[in-house]
């Protein structure tokens, strides 16, 4: 009996949170799932003349969504594994550096607290041709004997570079902060026995340093893929809202460009998109999870 009232306890004081949960995750999904079907369908008048896959043919086809899923790939498989990267390198140093360790950590970590906005602001300010200016980067390129290069309106590659860069700079503090916590957890009886063994620096980092922060890295490296693919303000902050027409918008962004954008009042095919980056980002999710079984060490 005590047994029976405990578990009526327990759902009693998780009732709160999975009535969160329902009304605004899982019913979301549901009617997200539900309007990606219905055809033709009319937010006024909550009507529509059919159901089938017309929806994610006409998604799938479009030149828009298209460039939006180039841009997004092509910005998740560059920034997750060179931000992870430089990340760990960083954190390396940090570790290494124990007596400004803690002031270090504090400068790295001030991009992460900033608003997006406004780095996005200053980004514009380093890469932007004005009437004016060149901007700060296109001066250090005309000092080296090279031509100035307009990044925030010029060709797709400069645009893409600058995307890439800034959302480096963005996600890269928090992941410092995270390998620079795993790295310390480390115990240094392992790093001793290695010492007392002769083991090289390499062998060091490589059999016991990565083992042991395994977890943290694959964590970053998820968490990575799912916000890359759901990036958005990134591109708002450099390119502006009509990301289109600069060529440099992303799912997320295609997304919300159906329902309330300039091409806007089309929540089937903004159903239908997201349920496209639902099955692209929890694929991408499983097959890092299996992965993982072979290469992550708890």
């Amino acid at each position: 009996m005590e047994t029976g009232k405990n578990s009526w306890k327990a759902w009693l004081y998780l009732l709160p949170a999975i009535n969160f949960l329902g009304a605004f995750m899982v019913y979301p999904l549901v009617d997200v799932f539900v309007y990606s079907f219905e055809e033709g369908y009319n937010f006024a008048s909550q009507s529509f003349f059919g159901v089938g896959l017309y929806n994610f043919s006409y998604v799938l086809r479009d030149p828009y969504f298209l460039q939006a899923v180039k841009n997004t790939l092509i910005l998740v498989l560059i920034t997750v594994p060179l931000s992870t990267g430089f990340a760990l390198l960083i954190s390396l140093g940090l570790s290494s550096v124990k007596k400004v360790k803690n002031l270090f950590q504090t400068i790295y970590f001030l991009p992460y607290v900033t608003n997006t906005l406004a780095v996005g602001l200053v980004f514009m300010i380093l890469f932007k041709k004005t009437a004016y200016s060149d901007g700060l980067v296109n001066l250090l390129i005309n000092r080296f004997g090279g031509s100035s290069v307009d990044f925030i309106d010029g060709p797709y590659w400069a645009k893409m570079f600058v995307l890439c860069f800034y959302t480096i700079w963005i996600v890269m503090p928090f992941k410092i902060l995270i390998l620079t916590s795993a790295l310390a957890s480390v115990k240094e009886d392992y790093y001793n026995a290695a010492k007392i063994d002769g083991t090289s620096k390499f062998r060091t980092f490589t059999n016991i340093t990565l083992p042991m922060i395994s977890p943290m890295l694959f964590y970053l490296v998820i968490t990575g893929f799912i916000g890359a693919f759901k990036a958005y303000s990134d591109s708002v902050a450099l390119f502006g809202v009509n990301l289109n027409a600069a060529g440099m918008n992303t799912i997320v962004g295609y997304v919300y460009d159906m329902l309330y954008g300039s091409s806007g009042g089309y929540p089937s095919f903004a159903s239908a998109a997201a349920i496209i980056l639902f099955a692209i980002v929890l694929t991408i999710t499983c097959i890092n999870l299996l992965v993982s079984k072979k290469h992550v060490h708890y």
